[in-house]
């Protein structure tokens, strides 16, 4: 299968962050680390500079090989959850990539797995 072209994924983190108005920042990172695509949400400022912001991605990459390890005997992992004071992170394992993205981390629980079961049907071919 060929690889999702640059617009396609713009498109894919533009829909990610049309889900809700909580919503900050969306995107699709691959298996090395290096964001394929991102965006922070209109109106909404970041919390990190674009270079804690690329170190972090590099940082979910190592993580989920770690992850791996523990396929076998615990199950695939369906999503992470970082709960922060000042914002929510979430991270999605795809085949290929790793989705990426953070809301307002006063979002009710039940809202927060509605989004990730979205999010996760918007970039199940990535």
């Amino acid at each position: 299968m060929a690889a999702k072209r640059r617009d396609d994924l713009l498109e894919i983190v533009q829909d990610i962050l049309k889900l809700d108005p909580k919503m900050r920042f969306a995107a699709i990172i691959d298996p090395k680390g290096n964001i394929r695509e991102g965006i922070m949400k209109e109106g909404k400022t970041n919390l990190k500079s674009q270079k804690e912001e690329e170190h972090f991605c590099k940082q979910a990459a190592q993580r989920r090989s770690m992850r791996k390890e523990f396929d076998h005997s615990l199950g695939k992992v369906r999503y992470v959850h970082v709960e922060r004071e000042k914002v929510s992170q979430m991270v999605i394992y795809t085949k290929r990539n790793i989705v990426y993205f953070t809301m307002e981390p006063e979002m009710p629980v039940n809202t927060k797995i509605r989004l990730i079961t979205k999010i996760k049907r918007i970039t199940a071919s990535i």
